[in-house]
């Protein structure tokens, strides 16, 4: 089962951070978390790793509207958005929305996740253009 919805870009890391979160705002996402995998583990374990963020994206209509279909749901938000080089290009990777189907089995979640989908991958196509 793919749970993703990926696109590789040609920018460097730093541009593609940057575009992808003005792509997100506006599709209507803020960003409530960030980690920061590679200085994360460079810190705690002195591994060295490619460039790689996790953004923690959040549109709070869908947000509420899932929540309400599902409180436990909140273990699957926010919607995780990775950037990371990728050899010489930045992979941009979101966690489908449909995943949340798949693994609750809740029908009631079904247009949480289009719309989320559509959302997210408006946000991607707009990264590509």
């Amino acid at each position: 089962m793919s749970y993703d919805r990926s696109i590789r870009l040609d920018s460097d890391f730093d541009t593609a951070v940057a575009a992808v979160r003005q792509a997100l705002a506006d599709q209507g996402f803020g960003i409530l978390t960030e980690i920061d995998v590679r200085a994360t583990l460079k810190a705690k374990l002195d591994h060295d790793m490619e460039d790689y963020l996790i953004l923690g994206a959040c549109n709070p209509p869908l947000a509420r509207q899932a929540l309400e279909a599902d409180r436990s749901i909140g273990l699957l938000l926010p919607c995780n958005v990775v950037v990371r080089r990728d050899g010489d290009h930045t992979a941009v990777q979101a966690l489908d929305p449909n995943t949340m189907i798949a693994l609750t089995g809740l029908p009631a979640l079904g247009p949480v996740a289009a719309e989320a989908t559509a959302r997210l991958d408006a946000a991607l196509a707009s990264l590509g253009a």
